[in-house]
């Protein structure tokens, strides 16, 4: 699953390597791109992890597949581990990409790391603040977000960048608001519930993050080692966008951490 401000086309230099042994099902998150989906309540309601990590399970099992791993990456990622925290059952390995869960990023957004998370905040704004915002400089704001997150030059490419753009419609636009918002007012205080109670994630969890990307300088697995008994995983050469701009090394991991 992929992450704002893309498409499911983010994963073509990694899917098809993976197909060699393994089926795998690629998609546009509820309301980005192609995946078409009504706009969501005020605090984002239609758009909680949850709603769209049961959506997604029960997809799966629609075409088949009662247990499968999941691969997620920035927003995708954050569906990713709520389908592995509700529905352990189905998820047998997960992969999250330059995330750490939403209520650690919240927490983290101070000082300096919070002017690189602007979406959480601006994207999350009420109705129709956000979408009229957005809508009036759509394409300035996803190239500046493509370019300026990116730390390899021409990773991604004018056909990507361009398709990215074609898939950032009013309806889209609507809908991703409605997703941010509700990182904010469901999927926030639900993973500080989940903390609370002990809850963690039963699969075995890789975790990897963008080496030049300043926000993850850090590394993020102390704190997902708060979340699952079993992490993995390690900083890879890249700014934000890992699956285009170190494929490579992102798929060689992928099929050790899937073929374990």
């Amino acid at each position: 699953m992929h992450g704002f401000p893309q498409t499911h086309y983010c994963w073509h230099l990694v899917a098809p390597g993976l197909t060699a042994r393994n089926t795998v099902v690629v998609c546009d998150l509820k309301g980005y791109g192609e995946s078409r989906s009504a706009p969501g309540g005020r605090l984002g309601e239609g758009y909680s992890k949850r709603e769209m990590a049961a959506e997604l399970v029960e997809l799966m099992g629609q075409l088949g597949f009662e247990r499968f791993s999941v691969v997620g990456h920035d927003r995708g990622g954050r569906v990713a581990y709520r389908m592995a925290l509700d529905h352990p059952e189905a998820v047998e390995r997960l992969a999250v990409l330059n995330i750490v869960p939403t209520v650690n990023q919240f927490e983290r957004m101070a000082g300096e790391a919070s002017l690189e998370y602007w979406p959480f905040i601006l994207l999350a704004q009420p109705p129709p603040f956000a979408e009229r915002l957005v809508a009036a400089s759509a394409e300035y704001l996803l190239r500046y977000a493509l370019e300026s997150w990116a730390d390899t030059p021409g990773a991604i490419t004018q056909q990507a960048a361009d398709g990215y753009l074609s898939a950032f419609t009013p309806e889209a636009i609507a809908c991703i608001c409605a997703e941010y918002r509700a990182a904010f007012h469901i999927d926030r205080p639900m993973d500080a519930d989940d903390r609370a109670a002990g809850r963690t994630i039963q699969s075995p969890v890789l975790v990897h993050w963008g080496a030049e990307e300043g926000s993850m300088s850090n590394g993020p697995l102390a704190v997902w080692r708060q979340w699952a008994g079993s992490v993995t995983g390690g900083p890879l050469p890249s700014g934000h966008f890992i699956p285009e701009e170190a494929p490579e090394e992102l798929l060689a991991s992928l099929h050790r951490f899937l073929d374990d």
